[in-house]
């Protein structure tokens, strides 16, 4: 079987690369193979942050809805957890994770691009949930996240319209965070990323669970969240190399493992 989605690591950066031409239509198989890959970005050391590209043409168009027409409401009722758990292994990463988005990023697409920490786009790319177009909703949990990243009323319009947006709109709505030329993507996504990869990696996964499970509730229960990170890494090695540092050298200059 061809391999749709693979997984290549360096200068501590792991890269989810899509990779089902033309335009990466997110197969059963592909969301599955998503998860696996989100379970072993985790558990690898040498992985620090990831990078999530389609390519230089296009991220990933949607969903392959040839396969999805074929499926009836017991079949989608089966397979829409699937769908969904796939997506979250990836928004769940305790590592740093970057979207590199070029061309097209629709629907499932879109809503991967949204299980990322930050979203670089090209010049050329379009964001949009277009599923009302075709008598759905968002399934992989594009009406939630959009929801927190821009805005219930901006997601509103962008779900409700199924209308898609160029970079630069993306932009001004906050559903990307920065546009470079679009040859330029993978190459900004990527040291980006590498920048992080040589940070305290537990503090950026606690500052990571902090922020997103804080959203998630009132605001006394994620200071609690907090509270216990910021206690719990002055027992690391980091702390103790981050404030030597400090103190010896001045700021910004700990190098970490």
């Amino acid at each position: 079987m061809t391999t749709t989605v693979t997984f290549e690591v360096s200068d501590g950066v792991g890269t989810v690369r899509l990779d089902r031409p033309p335009m990466n239509a997110l197969n059963i198989a592909m969301q599955d193979r998503l998860r696996e890959l989100a379970d072993e970005a985790t558990r690898r050391d040498d992985v620090r942050a990831v990078v999530l590209y389609g390519g230089e043409k296009v991220f990933a168009a949607g969903a392959d809805i040839k396969e999805m027409r074929e499926m009836d409401h017991a079949a989608m009722v089966l397979r829409s957890r699937g769908l969904q758990d796939s997506f979250t292994a990836i928004a769940r990463i305790p590592k740093p994770v970057v979207a590199a988005v070029t061309g097209y990023a629709l629907g499932g697409g879109c809503e991967l691009a949204l299980c990322a920490d930050f979203r670089i786009a090209g010049e050329n790319a379009k964001l949009g949930q277009p599923e009302v177009l075709l008598g759905l909703i968002p399934g992989a949990g594009g009406t939630q996240r959009l929801a927190r990243l821009i805005g219930p009323a901006k997601a509103k319009d962008l779900i409700f319209t199924g209308r898609q947006v160029r970079a630069d709109e993306a932009l001004a709505l906050g559903l990307v965070d920065r546009v470079v030329p679009a040859a330029e993507v993978y190459e900004q996504a990527h040291a980006w990323a590498a920048r992080l990869a040589k940070g305290p990696a537990l503090a950026l996964r606690a500052a990571k669970e902090s922020i997103d499970a804080g959203l998630e509730t009132d605001i006394d229960t994620g200071l609690t969240i907090e509270r216990n990170w910021f206690a719990g890494l002055f027992a690391t090695e980091d702390r103790e190399r981050g404030m030597r540092s400090f103190v010896e050298e001045g700021p910004g200059k700990a190098v970490f493992g």
